[in-house]
């Protein structure tokens, strides 16, 4: 039978209805109606929130564990549910969303096994030295303990991996967090079974009711409402450069300012190196191509940049990627919305008088096409416009003139969540001129490789600085993520039976 989701809030374990709806704009299938969130019901969440907090942040780490991998067990026997609305809601294939449920479903398995070990408490004891001269030392014991109840943003482009149980809500439920998570209006019924999984493992774990909550979508007062709530201590985000840094300035602006690791937007420029254009050239374009259309180029690590050198390499790497860009069907993008932004920013780049067409396919309504554009050194780094990201299928090719006017472009890059060279051995010389300054600019840097994908690992950064990210020293991706919900408290001769239990081992 087809999903018929019922359209209410999930508030301390209560599916909550509201006196306001709103209709979802799905790609395919019927439309639903769902309620609309509300301040009141923000703030019955985050109070529940609050009071489950002391509870769920005592429990042990073997019981935490034990509570994410069985919210990963729910969510897969609801699999199918959730990719028969989640393809109606957003548009994406089967095999997309099949794919980020078992993405989703591992980083929570990866974070029971990270908690476990225990490493991440980063335990430190310095013993009492008492006949120390000139004073005595007391004993100092120090472990990350969980800050209190933390506010998640859903993703538009990521309905699982970075929404209801994604990476950031992951992360707060393993650091000892309560989390409320304000739902994406574009898949709200993916939410609401998401929401479901969750609600079991709660009840099977036998966790308190106010550890998570669903407020679906509103209009902006909400997120403002759950940003400014005063029992919050910190938000992740994961969404546009307007709309991230309109909160991140409101959790500034609170009488009690907290944390907000948002994630904002990236072009994430690749850097074609000399001796591999040569080599390689049309190989690397035909896989930026692919790269770039890769879910309707709705990836925040889409590369929506190339650089390199001008000449007859050049043109051999465009011509292919071009080539490989007008085999690209138009896809469907993820909500209405973003298909006019996308329209509205190729636009913009294409009356540009600094930058040439070279491939420009057109598509209607809530499709999208390829378009592929190519500027000089001099030009893009005399418009910054064409810095700026254009969430879709479109490309920049930028022509340098020499290995110096790339690394001219290097340094005049804002903050990226990715940067890749592409490189032989013999550009070696050359990269190790860049490398210095592309660490600089992303969280990820990358060598003869496309920085769609992004894995799930111990070791991955997926953060960078402003405006890739608006905390440039933590990561939304990988289990370092686990690290913005947690502060370090210093126990300075504390018996061991007043301790943590985290902190006696």
């Amino acid at each position: 039978m087809p999903v018929a989701p019922h359209g209410r809030h999930l508030i301390a374990g209560e599916w909550v209805a509201g006196s306001k709806t709103f209709e979802t704009s799905p790609a395919d299938g019927p439309a639903h109606r769902f309620a609309v969130g509300t301040a009141e019901h923000v703030d019955v969440a985050v109070r529940a929130a609050e009071a489950a907090f002391e509870v769920y942040a005592g429990c042990s780490r073997e019981e935490r564990a034990r509570f994410l991998e069985t919210i990963a067990d729910e969510i897969e026997v609801r699999g199918a549910d959730i990719t028969e609305i989640g393809t109606q809601e957003t548009g994406l294939p089967a095999a997309r969303l099949d794919g980020e449920r078992g993405r989703t479903c591992g980083q929570l398995r990866l974070f029971a096994n990270h908690i476990r070990k225990g490493d991440y408490l980063d335990r430190r004891h310095d013993k009492a030295m008492p006949d120390r001269q000139p004073a005595p030392r007391p004993e100092l014991v120090m472990v990350q303990r969980p800050i209190g109840p933390v506010a998640v943003f859903g993703a538009s482009n990521f309905p699982l991996a970075f929404s209801t149980a994604g990476g950031d809500t992951a992360a707060a439920l393993a650091a000892g967090c309560p989390v409320v998570v304000k739902g994406h209006e574009a898949h709200p019924g993916t939410g609401e079974i998401v929401a479901e999984a969750i609600r079991a493992a709660i009840e099977k774990c036998d966790m308190p009711v106010g550890v998570f909550s669903l407020v679906q979508g509103g209009d902006r007062s909400v997120g403002q409402a759950l940003v400014q709530h005063p029992l919050i201590k910190a938000v992740g985000f994961t969404g546009s450069l307007a709309g991230g840094r309109a909160l991140f300035d409101l959790c500034a602006a609170r009488p009690e300012p907290i944390p907000f690791f948002g994630e904002l937007g990236s072009v994430n420029p690749m850097l074609v190196l000399p001796r591999a254009l040569e080599a390689r050239g049309e190989e690397i374009g035909r896989g930026w191509a692919a790269s770039l259309t890769m879910g309707a180029g709705q990836f925040c690590t889409n590369p929506g940049i190339a650089v390199a050198i001008d000449g007859e390499a050049t043109d051999r790497f465009v011509q292919a990627a071009a080539e490989a860009l007008k085999q690209v069907d138009a896809q469907v993008m993820l909500t209405d919305g973003i298909a006019r932004s996308f329209n509205a920013g190729r636009e913009m780049i294409a009356q540009s008088d600094a930058v040439r067409p070279v491939m420009v396919a057109e598509a209607e309504g809530r499709q999208a096409s390829p378009a592929l554009f190519e500027t000089s050194a001099a030009n893009f780094l005399e418009n910054p416009q064409l810095h700026h990201e254009v969430f879709g299928p479109l490309g920049l090719l930028v022509r340098a003139a020499s290995a110096k006017e790339i690394e001219a472009i290097a340094r005049a890059l804002e903050g990226q969540l990715t940067v890749t060279l592409q490189m032989d051995d013999a550009d070696i010389a050359v990269a190790q001129a860049l490398r210095p300054v592309l660490e600089r600019k992303a969280g990820r840097l990358l060598v003869n490789g496309f920085p769609t994908g992004v894995e799930v690992v111990d070791s991955m950064v997926h953060g960078g600085p402003y405006p890739a990210s608006t905390n440039f020293g933590a990561t939304s991706v990988g289990t370092l993520s686990i690290r913005r919900f947690l502060r370090p408290v210093c126990y300075q001769n504390m018996p061991a039976a007043l301790l943590p239990e985290d902190a006696r081992d």
